[in-house]
């Protein structure tokens, strides 16, 4: 049994949601049905997908759904957070009610994999990134408690061996320490998983690798060309 991660997957199956992705380069070129290949051949049944935000284009849940759907029917558990375009996403009893046990949507809560506490949120712009303004900064300290809730329900329930995932990048674009980093060094995370970064120049301003014992990976669709992040472990 083992845990993949993949981010970004920008689906829009529904007949009302035009949003092809391949006017934004070859790596995303038939990408719904390079991931599907790929989830298929990887990934079993009694496995853990992590989806890091971004999964539909849908501004509507009922247009959502045919997305939902389709990754419901591949193969795995799925564990899943909002991304800045997932703007179908709503509360999360209705999420529950729809999908019960076969997608879970973290929101304030989190969900266990293989001895893991999966924890998260949607994240933000960070304080220092070029791009933050005052605006930002109620949306940046809202995600910061709803992350640190997640984190604390998985620390209340007795777990020491936390998954942390975003989004957003945890860091700004200078890869300065954040409310975000100081909370998964607070509760002990092992790994941070983050999307929303796409082509050459999104994906150098990211943040990886080791950094003070916590490990960050991106794990965007086109950067991972339409494969899912396996998670090995630590020896």
């Amino acid at each position: 049994m083992s845990i993949y991660v993949i981010s970004d997957l920008h689906l829009s199956f529904s007949e009302k949601v035009q949003k092809p992705m391949d006017v934004f380069g070859e790596e995303w070129l038939d990408h719904a049905e390079r991931v599907r290949k790929n989830w298929e051949e990887t990934v079993s049944e009694s496995d853990t997908v992590i989806i890091g935000g971004d999964l539909s284009w849908a501004l509507k849940l009922e247009d959502a759904v045919p997305d939902l759907e389709w990754v419901r029917r591949l193969p795995g558990k799925k564990i899943l957070v909002k991304g800045n375009h997932d703007l179908w996403w709503v509360s999360i009893k209705k999420l529950n009610d729809l999908f019960g046990d076969e997608l879970r949507f973290i929101q304030n809560n989190f969900y266990e994999a293989e001895g893991y506490a999966v924890c998260g949120s949607r994240g933000w712009l960070c304080p220092g990134d070029e791009a933050y303004s005052e605006q930002d900064e109620k949306v940046y300290n809202r995600e910061l408690l709803r992350l640190r809730t997640s984190l604390a329900s998985a620390k209340d329930a007795g777990f020491s061996k936390i998954i942390g995932v975003l989004h957003f990048p945890p860091m700004n674009d200078k890869l300065n320490e954040t409310g975000f980093t100081e909370l998964f060094r607070e509760f002990g995370a092992e790994y941070v998983f983050y999307g929303h970064l796409h082509g050459a120049e999104g994906f150098r301003s990211g943040v990886h690798g080791n950094i003070k014992g916590i490990e960050y990976r991106l794990t965007a669709v086109d950067y991972l060309r339409c494969k899912l992040y396996k998670l090995e472990g630590r020896k």
